[in-house]
């Protein structure tokens, strides 16, 4: 048993949110067998509540409260220099000074980093050289170009540069690293494409989901049959943190371009966007045919009683850990083309794929035409999912990296 410092952008408890999804599930793979030292951020109030669960498992954790308002203007002195934003944003003195620590008092075998932005602690502590594993997840500097076409000046200009300071850092820590992890074989190909000189020391380490919690239960009850206005409608269900810019431009999206022409043909249709702190942008899609949730105590319900999930993401990194959810939830989905990619799923037996507007209203409305076809799909997806996205079987990959001396 070794002793791991393990750095993570938010609070990896609860599971409520796919970074937190994944950076929860390596924390509970790296304590089985190893004691582990957890630095965090606390940036929701109602997980603050939830900093004794992390407690129980480490055998010291430093959690710093990080205020995304101020955080975010703070970010901004980093426009005076050559830094990204995301650093300054996450730049934290008194965590900076526990990292210190624990590097002064422990014999820390490995620093594992989940987001590139908190590698900054290990650079600037006394024991700079300490070894870095960095699972940095996507590729996030590309995520931030992406961003910028689709948003006017200074916003394009402010995210455009983000993604080329933050890529300059990318590079710069997977360089330094023992190894690095990306979420699916094609994030891994765009880094090393960006990233030639880190090629070697790259790898896949894929999301899983817990198909125990996410198992569809014939004593469920429906969140579509509360009134009776609303029995028999045709429930269509989007997951996910609604202050997250894709999830927001993909509900935006669903809500203006496809579902109006669906609703003309099959009045019954209403598109339920469930998720945590849905932005204003997304309040005021709620219409007679748009309901927006906002916080649920279970996602499952959605899930388990949708006629049809979507995910019509159009900027998309990586693996949606809300589409392996759906699937095993024995849920037909439709994602767009990318997400679907990103995945080891058969598109049509599994799970459809669609791309334009036209795409998803097309194929959405066939779909509907069909629950024989889409039943078949939900419990193909399922089985998909047991076989080949567990996190026990994903995590490991990071094994053989966690020892002194391993060698890449």
């Amino acid at each position: 048993m070794g002793n791991l410092l393990y750095l993570v952008h938010r609070l990896p408890y609860p599971p409520n949110k796919g970074d937190k999804v994944r950076s929860y599930h390596l924390l509970k793979h790296l304590t089985a067998s190893h004691r582990v030292f957890l630095g965090t951020f606390v940036d929701d109030p109602d997980d603050a509540q939830h900093i004794e669960t992390l407690r129980a498992m480490c055998p010291d954790l430093h959690v710093a409260q990080l205020q995304p308002r101020w955080a975010k203007l703070r970010s901004t002195t980093a426009l005076l220099s050559n830094e990204a934003l995301g650093l300054r944003y996450y730049r934290n003195a008194g965590l900076q000074a526990w990292v210190n620590s624990v590097l002064a008092e422990n014999t820390i075998d490995m620093a594992v980093i989940f987001s590139s932005v908190m590698a900054q602690y290990v650079e600037h502590s006394q024991a700079p050289n300490t070894p870095m594993l960095v699972d940095f997840v996507d590729v996030d500097s590309h995520k931030w170009t992406q961003y910028a076409p689709n948003h006017s000046w200074p916003l394009s200009w402010l995210f455009r540069r983000e993604g080329q300071r933050l890529l300059a850092y990318e590079r710069s820590i997977a360089a330094k690293a023992r190894h690095s992890f990306f979420v699916t074989a094609n994030e891994v190909a765009l880094f090393q494409s960006m990233a030639p000189e880190s090629t070697a020391r790259v790898d896949a380490m894929g999301n899983g989901v817990d198909a125990d919690f996410f198992s569809p239960l014939a004593t469920r009850v429906s969140p579509f049959a509360d009134a009776t206005s609303r029995r028999g409608e045709i429930a269509l269900v989007f997951t996910g943190a609604m202050d997250y810019w894709p999830n927001i431009d993909a509900v935006t999206w669903f809500a203006k371009d496809i579902l109006p022409q669906m609703v003309s043909e099959r009045p019954l249709i209403r598109f339920y966007i469930v998720g945590r702190s849905p932005t204003e942008d997304v309040l005021a899609l709620a219409s007679e045919h748009v309901v927006v949730t906002g916080t649920v105590p279970d996602v499952r319900p959605y899930l388990q009683h949708a006629a049809l999930v979507v995910a019509p993401l159009r900027v998309a990194r990586g693996l949606q850990n809300k589409i392996l959810e759906a699937m095993a939830m024995a849920r037909p989905i439709i994602a767009s083309k990318s997400c679907v990619e990103a995945l080891e799923v058969s598109a049509g037996t599994e799970i459809f794929s669609a791309e334009s507007a036209e795409d998803f209203i097309t194929q959405i409305g066939a779909l509907l035409q069909s629950p024989e076809h889409l039943a078949s799909v939900g419990v193909a997806g399922r089985h998909r999912v047991l076989k080949n996205y567990s996190w026990d079987a994903h995590m490991t990959v990071i094994d053989q990296y966690l020892t002194q001396g391993a060698t890449t």
